[in-house]
Protein backbone atom coordinates (compact mmCIF):
# COMPACT_ATOMS: atom_id res chain seq x y z
CA UNK A 1 0.00 0.00 0.00
CA UNK A 2 1.22 3.51 -0.73
CA UNK A 3 1.09 6.61 1.44
CA UNK A 4 -2.42 7.43 0.19
CA UNK A 5 -3.84 4.16 1.53
CA UNK A 6 -4.71 4.62 5.19
CA UNK A 7 -3.85 1.61 7.29
CA UNK A 8 -4.70 0.53 10.82
CA UNK A 9 -1.48 -0.74 12.39
CA UNK A 10 -1.05 -2.56 15.72
CA UNK A 11 2.45 -2.34 17.22
CA UNK A 12 3.51 -4.31 20.29
CA UNK A 13 6.27 -2.89 22.47
CA UNK A 14 5.10 0.57 21.47
CA UNK A 15 5.96 2.61 24.57
CA UNK A 16 9.51 3.51 23.55
CA UNK A 17 12.29 2.81 21.09
CA UNK A 18 11.49 1.50 17.64
CA UNK A 19 7.83 0.85 18.47
CA UNK A 20 7.16 4.38 19.71
CA UNK A 21 9.06 6.09 16.90
CA UNK A 22 7.40 3.86 14.29
CA UNK A 23 3.99 4.85 15.67
CA UNK A 24 4.90 8.54 15.29
CA UNK A 25 6.15 7.97 11.75
CA UNK A 26 3.06 6.06 10.66
CA UNK A 27 0.62 8.58 12.14
CA UNK A 28 2.59 11.27 10.32
CA UNK A 29 2.04 9.34 7.10
CA UNK A 30 -1.71 9.31 7.65
CA UNK A 31 -2.17 5.89 9.24
CA UNK A 32 -3.99 4.95 12.43
CA UNK A 33 -1.95 3.16 15.06
CA UNK A 34 -2.58 1.12 18.21
CA UNK A 35 0.41 0.64 20.53
CA UNK A 36 0.62 -1.95 23.29
CA UNK A 37 3.10 -2.23 26.13
CA UNK A 38 3.44 -3.21 29.80
CA UNK A 39 4.72 0.24 30.80
CA UNK A 40 1.48 2.19 31.15
CA UNK A 41 3.16 5.50 31.99
CA UNK A 42 5.55 5.43 29.03
CA UNK A 43 2.77 4.17 26.77
CA UNK A 44 0.51 7.12 27.51
CA UNK A 45 3.43 9.54 27.33
CA UNK A 46 4.15 8.32 23.81
CA UNK A 47 0.49 8.70 22.85
CA UNK A 48 0.48 12.22 24.29
CA UNK A 49 3.60 13.17 22.33
CA UNK A 50 1.96 11.94 19.13
CA UNK A 51 -1.05 14.00 20.17
CA UNK A 52 -3.60 12.55 17.79
CA UNK A 53 -6.82 10.58 18.01
CA UNK A 54 -5.22 8.36 15.37
CA UNK A 55 -3.23 6.60 18.13
CA UNK A 56 -4.72 4.14 20.63
CA UNK A 57 -2.56 3.15 23.65
CA UNK A 58 -3.37 -0.25 25.18
CA UNK A 59 -1.73 -1.84 28.21
CA UNK A 60 -1.22 -5.52 27.37
CA UNK A 61 1.33 -8.26 28.04
CA UNK A 62 2.29 -10.25 24.95
CA UNK A 63 2.84 -13.23 27.27
CA UNK A 64 -0.89 -13.22 28.04
CA UNK A 65 -2.96 -14.48 25.11
CA UNK A 66 -6.25 -13.28 26.56
CA UNK A 67 -4.80 -9.78 27.01
CA UNK A 68 -3.65 -9.71 23.40
CA UNK A 69 -7.04 -10.93 22.19
CA UNK A 70 -8.70 -8.16 24.20
CA UNK A 71 -6.29 -5.62 22.71
CA UNK A 72 -7.03 -6.80 19.17
CA UNK A 73 -10.76 -6.55 19.85
CA UNK A 74 -10.35 -2.99 21.12
CA UNK A 75 -8.44 -1.98 17.99
CA UNK A 76 -11.17 -3.36 15.74
CA UNK A 77 -13.84 -1.70 17.88
CA UNK A 78 -12.05 1.68 17.69
CA UNK A 79 -10.80 1.69 14.10
CA UNK A 80 -12.98 -0.95 12.40
CA UNK A 81 -10.19 -3.28 11.26
CA UNK A 82 -6.51 -4.20 11.52
CA UNK A 83 -4.43 -3.99 8.35
CA UNK A 84 -0.92 -4.51 9.71
CA UNK A 85 0.58 -5.98 12.87
CA UNK A 86 4.15 -5.33 13.97
CA UNK A 87 5.25 -7.92 16.56
CA UNK A 88 7.95 -5.71 18.03
CA UNK A 89 7.95 -6.41 21.79
CA UNK A 90 11.25 -7.86 22.91
CA UNK A 91 13.87 -7.92 25.66
CA UNK A 92 17.42 -9.21 26.12
CA UNK A 93 19.22 -11.00 28.93
CA UNK A 94 22.80 -10.59 30.10
CA UNK A 95 25.46 -13.21 30.69
CA UNK A 96 26.78 -16.52 29.42
CA UNK A 97 24.72 -19.70 29.44
CA UNK A 98 26.32 -20.54 32.79
CA UNK A 99 26.03 -17.00 34.14
CA UNK A 100 22.54 -15.85 33.14
CA UNK A 101 19.63 -16.17 35.56
CA UNK A 102 17.51 -19.10 34.25
CA UNK A 103 14.24 -17.27 34.98
CA UNK A 104 15.42 -14.29 32.92
CA UNK A 105 16.48 -16.58 30.07
CA UNK A 106 12.96 -18.04 30.08
CA UNK A 107 11.41 -14.56 30.20
CA UNK A 108 13.31 -13.59 27.05
CA UNK A 109 11.99 -16.65 25.23
CA UNK A 110 8.47 -16.02 26.53
CA UNK A 111 8.35 -12.43 25.29
CA UNK A 112 10.40 -12.74 22.10
CA UNK A 113 8.95 -16.03 20.82
CA UNK A 114 5.76 -16.92 22.68
CA UNK A 115 4.79 -13.24 22.58
CA UNK A 116 4.98 -13.28 18.78
CA UNK A 117 2.77 -16.37 18.71
CA UNK A 118 0.21 -14.75 21.01
CA UNK A 119 0.24 -11.59 18.91
CA UNK A 120 -0.34 -13.61 15.76
CA UNK A 121 -3.00 -15.83 17.32
CA UNK A 122 -4.94 -12.79 18.52
CA UNK A 123 -4.78 -10.77 15.30
CA UNK A 124 -4.85 -13.26 12.43
CA UNK A 125 -8.67 -13.30 12.18
CA UNK A 126 -8.67 -9.53 11.65
CA UNK A 127 -5.78 -9.74 9.19
CA UNK A 128 -7.58 -12.40 7.17
CA UNK A 129 -10.61 -10.11 7.02
CA UNK A 130 -8.51 -7.19 5.77
CA UNK A 131 -6.04 -9.13 3.62
CA UNK A 132 -3.36 -7.69 5.86
CA UNK A 133 0.33 -7.91 6.69
CA UNK A 134 2.13 -9.34 9.74
CA UNK A 135 5.68 -8.14 10.41
CA UNK A 136 7.77 -10.15 12.87
CA UNK A 137 10.62 -8.12 14.35
CA UNK A 138 13.57 -10.49 14.34
CA UNK A 139 17.18 -9.28 14.24
CA UNK A 140 20.63 -9.66 12.77
CA UNK A 141 20.95 -11.99 15.77
CA UNK A 142 18.92 -14.54 13.80
CA UNK A 143 21.86 -14.77 11.38
CA UNK A 144 24.90 -14.53 13.65
CA UNK A 145 25.37 -15.06 17.37
CA UNK A 146 27.07 -12.94 20.01
CA UNK A 147 28.54 -14.45 23.20
CA UNK A 148 26.64 -13.56 26.35
CA UNK A 149 23.37 -13.10 24.47
CA UNK A 150 22.32 -16.71 23.88
CA UNK A 151 18.68 -16.19 24.85
CA UNK A 152 18.33 -13.19 22.54
CA UNK A 153 20.11 -14.99 19.69
CA UNK A 154 17.91 -18.07 20.04
CA UNK A 155 14.71 -16.08 20.40
CA UNK A 156 15.33 -13.99 17.29
CA UNK A 157 16.23 -17.05 15.23
CA UNK A 158 13.00 -18.61 16.47
CA UNK A 159 11.04 -15.48 15.59
CA UNK A 160 12.42 -15.52 12.05
CA UNK A 161 11.48 -19.15 11.49
CA UNK A 162 8.06 -18.57 13.04
CA UNK A 163 7.57 -15.90 10.37
CA UNK A 164 8.65 -18.36 7.68
CA UNK A 165 6.07 -20.91 8.84
CA UNK A 166 3.34 -18.31 9.27
CA UNK A 167 3.95 -17.02 5.75
CA UNK A 168 3.25 -20.48 4.34
CA UNK A 169 0.11 -20.85 6.44
CA UNK A 170 -1.45 -17.49 5.57
CA UNK A 171 -0.49 -16.90 1.92
CA UNK A 172 -3.61 -18.60 0.55
CA UNK A 173 -5.74 -16.39 2.82
CA UNK A 174 -4.32 -13.20 1.36
CA UNK A 175 -2.13 -12.28 4.34
CA UNK A 176 1.53 -11.41 3.74
CA UNK A 177 4.19 -12.07 6.39
CA UNK A 178 7.54 -10.36 6.73
CA UNK A 179 10.48 -10.47 9.10
CA UNK A 180 12.64 -7.49 10.08
CA UNK A 181 16.36 -7.84 10.74
CA UNK A 182 18.33 -5.01 12.31
CA UNK A 183 21.89 -4.66 13.49
CA UNK A 184 22.61 -2.75 16.72
CA UNK A 185 20.08 0.09 16.86
CA UNK A 186 20.38 2.98 19.33
CA UNK A 187 17.28 1.91 21.26
CA UNK A 188 16.69 1.81 25.03
CA UNK A 189 17.44 -1.94 24.88
CA UNK A 190 20.93 -1.40 23.48
CA UNK A 191 21.51 1.71 25.60
CA UNK A 192 20.64 -0.23 28.76
CA UNK A 193 23.10 -3.03 27.94
CA UNK A 194 25.86 -0.54 27.19
CA UNK A 195 25.18 1.28 30.47
CA UNK A 196 25.07 -1.88 32.59
CA UNK A 197 27.97 -3.81 31.05
CA UNK A 198 31.33 -2.23 30.19
CA UNK A 199 32.30 -5.63 28.78
CA UNK A 200 29.48 -5.37 26.24
CA UNK A 201 30.72 -1.98 25.09
CA UNK A 202 34.19 -3.43 24.58
CA UNK A 203 32.83 -6.51 22.81
CA UNK A 204 30.85 -4.32 20.43
CA UNK A 205 33.93 -2.22 19.64
CA UNK A 206 35.98 -5.35 18.87
CA UNK A 207 33.50 -6.96 16.48
CA UNK A 208 34.59 -6.85 12.83
CA UNK A 209 33.23 -4.04 10.65
CA UNK A 210 30.34 -3.43 10.04
CA UNK A 211 29.08 -5.53 12.97
CA UNK A 212 30.57 -2.98 15.37
CA UNK A 213 28.41 -0.11 14.12
CA UNK A 214 25.24 1.23 15.77
CA UNK A 215 22.42 2.62 13.61
CA UNK A 216 19.93 5.36 14.50
CA UNK A 217 16.35 4.60 15.46
CA UNK A 218 15.20 7.00 12.74
CA UNK A 219 16.92 4.99 10.00
CA UNK A 220 15.34 1.82 11.35
CA UNK A 221 11.88 3.38 11.51
CA UNK A 222 12.11 4.60 7.92
CA UNK A 223 13.00 1.06 6.81
CA UNK A 224 10.10 -0.39 8.80
CA UNK A 225 7.59 2.12 7.43
CA UNK A 226 8.68 1.34 3.87
CA UNK A 227 8.45 -2.38 4.59
CA UNK A 228 4.93 -2.00 5.96
CA UNK A 229 3.66 0.07 3.07
CA UNK A 230 5.22 -2.29 0.51
CA UNK A 231 4.37 -5.45 2.50
CA UNK A 232 7.96 -6.63 2.18
CA UNK A 233 9.01 -10.21 2.81
CA UNK A 234 12.16 -8.97 4.56
CA UNK A 235 13.12 -5.64 6.09
CA UNK A 236 16.82 -4.97 6.66
CA UNK A 237 18.44 -2.13 8.59
CA UNK A 238 21.06 -1.18 7.59
CA UNK A 239 20.95 -2.68 4.11
CA UNK A 240 24.15 -4.68 4.60
CA UNK A 241 22.33 -6.96 7.05
CA UNK A 242 20.81 -8.65 4.00
CA UNK A 243 24.28 -9.81 2.97
CA UNK A 244 24.87 -11.35 6.39
CA UNK A 245 21.59 -13.23 6.07
CA UNK A 246 22.48 -14.55 2.64
CA UNK A 247 25.90 -15.68 3.89
CA UNK A 248 24.96 -16.89 7.36
CA UNK A 249 26.59 -20.29 6.86
CA UNK A 250 29.93 -18.61 6.20
CA UNK A 251 29.49 -16.15 9.07
CA UNK A 252 28.81 -19.03 11.47
CA UNK A 253 31.59 -21.25 10.13
CA UNK A 254 34.86 -21.88 11.95
CA UNK A 255 36.47 -19.23 9.77
CA UNK A 256 33.69 -16.74 10.43
CA UNK A 257 33.92 -17.31 14.19
CA UNK A 258 37.65 -16.57 14.42
CA UNK A 259 37.44 -12.78 15.02
CA UNK A 260 35.03 -13.25 17.93
CA UNK A 261 36.83 -16.23 19.47
CA UNK A 262 39.93 -14.04 19.91
CA UNK A 263 38.28 -12.00 22.67
CA UNK A 264 35.70 -14.37 24.21
CA UNK A 265 38.09 -15.91 26.81
CA UNK A 266 38.86 -12.41 28.10
CA UNK A 267 35.51 -10.63 27.84
CA UNK A 268 32.95 -13.32 28.74
CA UNK A 269 34.20 -13.92 32.32
CA UNK A 270 34.19 -10.15 32.86
CA UNK A 271 30.63 -9.96 31.58
CA UNK A 272 29.50 -12.69 33.98
CA UNK A 273 31.23 -10.89 36.86
CA UNK A 274 29.47 -7.65 35.94
CA UNK A 275 26.11 -9.44 35.75
CA UNK A 276 26.70 -11.01 39.17
CA UNK A 277 27.57 -7.59 40.61
CA UNK A 278 24.38 -6.10 39.14
CA UNK A 279 22.28 -8.79 40.78
CA UNK A 280 20.12 -9.09 37.67
CA UNK A 281 20.43 -10.57 34.18
CA UNK A 282 18.46 -7.90 32.33
CA UNK A 283 17.90 -4.16 32.47
CA UNK A 284 16.39 -2.44 35.50
CA UNK A 285 13.59 -1.30 33.19
CA UNK A 286 12.68 -4.91 32.36
CA UNK A 287 12.76 -5.88 36.03
CA UNK A 288 10.33 -3.04 36.80
CA UNK A 289 8.04 -4.10 33.96
CA UNK A 290 8.01 -7.68 35.25
CA UNK A 291 6.66 -6.35 38.55
CA UNK A 292 3.87 -4.32 36.94
CA UNK A 293 0.20 -5.34 37.42
CA UNK A 294 -0.17 -6.25 33.75
CA UNK A 295 2.78 -8.65 33.94
CA UNK A 296 1.39 -10.27 37.06
CA UNK A 297 -1.52 -11.81 35.14
CA UNK A 298 -1.14 -15.55 34.73
CA UNK A 299 -0.56 -16.21 31.00
CA UNK A 300 -3.47 -17.86 29.23
CA UNK A 301 -2.09 -20.14 26.53
CA UNK A 302 -5.33 -21.78 25.49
Amino acid sequence: MGHSSEQVVLITGGARGIGAELAKELVGRGHKVAITDLDETALHETAAVIGSDAVLPLVADVCDLSAMQAAADQVVERFGRIDTVVANAGIASYGSVMGVDPATFKRVMDINVLGVFHTARATIPALVDSGGYFLVVSSLAAFTAAPGLAAYNASKAGAEHFANALRLELAHQGVDVGSAHMSWIDTPLVQDVKKDLPSFREMLSRLPFPLNRTTSVDACVKAFAKGIEKRQRHVYCPGWVRGIGLNRNLVNSATGNKPVLKFVPEILPRMDAEVAALGRSTSARNVANDQSPAAAVEPNES
